[in-house]
């Protein structure tokens, strides 16, 4: 018979082939690679049977799809030894996460990390063997009394929560069967690189009322060198970590008193204050207007936008007037009234309107961390309202503001496009031409991008700005939402060419994201860091005796007057002591003034991260300082 390769190439294989036999077929290098296959776009074992006129994709670990398989087979070798050392466990769920996996396991005994050594010996056991993996399946009511018999009652409840005529599929390896839709590697012996890294507690089915769970995490890499620069990272990052850093340089504070409220302190609000100044400049010459929105606004405006009934559990709800409000988790509905707020012409289109707007949601206490995950922050949002045929222009207008936003601070990015959820809003067409508008501006800019089927938000599709800082480590924040929905809830309209009246097409769009989470990836991006333009304490200046502090001063009131954040240490502490907590509070110039620089109008200059020190007349260092300012330079 024949198949089809993912190049349009035809491969004429035995009737009743596997997906590795083709492989084997194609190159003994591939087949060794193979850990699964794509049949007609759908992800199987390579033990899967091909029929004439598939369409068939080898997988290998270079592939994303490729390394969950890897990961998910880990979580089964796990669960296979958890079960060979404490027989009386029941498994639960064992899922693939970033970088690894976990399995959820309910234990009759305790245990702890200290119990990781002999799983892990457990597991390499398991490994070594080369256990073959095999797929089998079973009608619900046998699926059902396997597990009893194996007294797996969580994974019978798993089984009862399906259609009675459903096909339930298993995995088995050597003495162990476990409930699984797959795929999996063909055999045990093709794990390389794994380690379990820690343990917690996890309701069953994630209800509070449920019974806790053991979880325990692990991470598995195709080759132990990526594990070791994987765990190298993770080093880093603790180094790096923005809480850290945060309280040690004076940013912001984490107080009992407003938990997932941060407190900015002086150094933290010249870091916000500056990034807000940056965002402003570059929207005014973007052709934004800015405006401001009210915090708490009524129920009955959440119910038109449809918030109340997609998001309300995460919304701060109170009485005004005995009339039901909430405070807003989203700025778009305040931005509609302003829209509605006066008449539009389509010659007034596209029209581009900013806030920077305070909003708050109603995040679980056990989620809260650092700047990354608060209850209150500040949205950088955009809405622009535009013709039909503004759309792409509009849309390409904004990726090029954001490309340039994410290069100021040395990022590079992926970039999502995320299609319609299940529960969306609106009709099937008004989606297509919403995704399709999207995927063409992306297309006519040449930027890739991967599909991220079903993750659009509640009102249209998006796409996602993944940002990849200095570490490796990526973090989504900047997004671009189109939107048929929200003009036709609020009723927008605008008098077209013909003088009738029209719905707009609006665009949502955030670059930052969350002020305050950009602010915490800043931080562990530049490791505190801060180029000279960021830096809240952009120059310190350190005088040697009494006699130059004057000097210092007077230097001071220049680089002030100039625009440039400065500070006098004015302590009588050896000069020594003084550079070195200069380093510490990572100040990106350190100025040193003795007799010798008072006498000759100089300063002796400690650049961060350079040894060597350099002694320049006072106007040369202050146009080089201004200059690296208005550039913006990294360094």
């Amino acid at each position: 018979m024949e198949i089809l390769l993912l190049n349009g190439d035809a491969l004429e294989v035995e009737d009743g082939a596997t997906c590795l036999q083709a492989a084997q077929k194609i190159s003994d290098g591939l087949a060794r690679n193979a850990v699964a296959a794509k049949i007609n776009g759908e992800l199987c074992d390579l033990s899967k049977t091909l029929s004439h006129g598939d369409k068939l994709e080898i997988v290998t670990l270079k592939d994303k799809e490729g390394l969950e398989v890897y990961r998910h087979t880990c979580a089964h070798v796990l669960a296979q030894a958890i079960k060979n050392i404490y027989p009386t466990c029941k498994l639960a769920i064992g899922p693939v996460i970033d970088n690894g996996f976990y399995y959820d396991i309910d234990f009759n005994t305790p245990i702890t990390q200290d119990d990781f050594t002999k799983i892990e010996s457990e597991m390499n056991k398991i490994i070594k063997a080369k256990t073959q993996i095999e797929r089998f399946e079973l009608p619900r009511a046998e699926a059902l009394k396997l597990m009893k018999k194996y007294k797996e009652s969580y994974k019978a409840e798993l089984i009862n929560d399906l259609p009675e005529d459903a096909v339930i599929s298993f995995y088995k390896q050597g003495t162990f069967t476990d409930l699984c839709r797959g795929p999996h590697l063909p055999n045990t012996g093709k794990i390389k690189a794994f380690k379990l890294v820690s343990i917690s507690g996890s309701y069953w089915r994630g209800n509070e009322k449920n019974k806790m769970l053991t979880r325990i995490y692990g991470v598995a890499f195709a080759k132990k060198d990526e594990m070791d620069a994987y765990f190298q990272m993770l080093e880093e990052a603790k180094k790096r970590d923005h809480i850290k850093l945060g309280k040690e340089l004076k940013l912001f504070a984490l107080l009992n008193e407003g938990r997932g409220f941060p407190f900015f302190l002086p150094n933290g609000m010249v870091l916000k204050n500056t990034l807000v100044d940056f965002w402003r400049d570059l929207h005014r010459r973007e052709g934004y207007v800015e405006i401001q929105t009210p915090i708490i606004l009524t129920r009955s405006l959440w119910e038109n936008s449809g918030h109340w009934d997609h998001y309300k559990d995460n919304m701060y709800t109170t009485k005004i007037d005995g009339e039901d409000c909430a405070v807003k988790p989203m700025n778009c509905p305040g931005g509609m009234l302003v829209y509605k707020n006066s008449p539009h012409s389509y010659k007034d289109l596209p029209l581009r309107v900013a806030e920077m707007g305070l909003v708050h949601r109603h995040e679980k206490s056990g989620q809260l961390h650092g700047l990354f995950r608060v209850r209150c922050f500040t949205q950088d949002d955009a809405h622009i309202f535009m013709l039909p045929e503004q759309i792409k222009d509009e849309i390409m207008g904004v990726v090029k503001l954001t490309d340039r936003i994410y290069k100021q601070f040395g990022f590079k990015y992926k970039v999502e496009l995320s299609t319609r959820p299940e529960n969306s809003m609106g009709s099937e067409e008004d989606w297509n031409t919403a995704t399709a508008a999207l995927q063409a501006a992306l297309d006519e800019m040449q930027i890739e991008y991967e599909i991220n089927e079903g993750d659009g938000a509640f009102y249209g599709p998006k796409i996602d700005f993944h940002l990849q800082d200095s570490i490796g480590r990526t973090w989504q924040c900047g997004t671009i939402q189109l939107d048929f929905q929200m003009p036709q809830r609020f009723e927008l309209e605008y008098v077209g060419e013909d003088g009738l009246k029209h719905r707009p097409i609006m665009i949502h769009r955030a670059i930052f994201g969350s002020i305050e989470r950009f602010i915490g990836i800043l931080i562990e991006h530049f490791a505190g860091k801060f180029p000279l333009w960021l830096a809240p304490v952009q120059v310190k200046i350190l005088p040697i005796t009494d006699r130059t502090l004057p000097y210092a001063e007077e230097i001071a009131e220049k680089l002030l007057d100039l625009g440039i954040r400065c500070e006098v240490d004015k302590r009588n502490e050896k000069i020594g002591y003084k550079i070195r907590e200069a380093k510490m509070d990572k100040v990106p110039y350190v100025l040193v003034v003795g007799d010798k620089e008072l006498e000759e109008h100089t300063v002796n200059v400690n650049k961060r991260g350079v040894e060597e020190k350099t002694t320049v007349a006072l106007d040369e260092f202050i146009s080089m300082a201004l200059a690296q300012i208005a550039e913006k330079v990294i360094f």
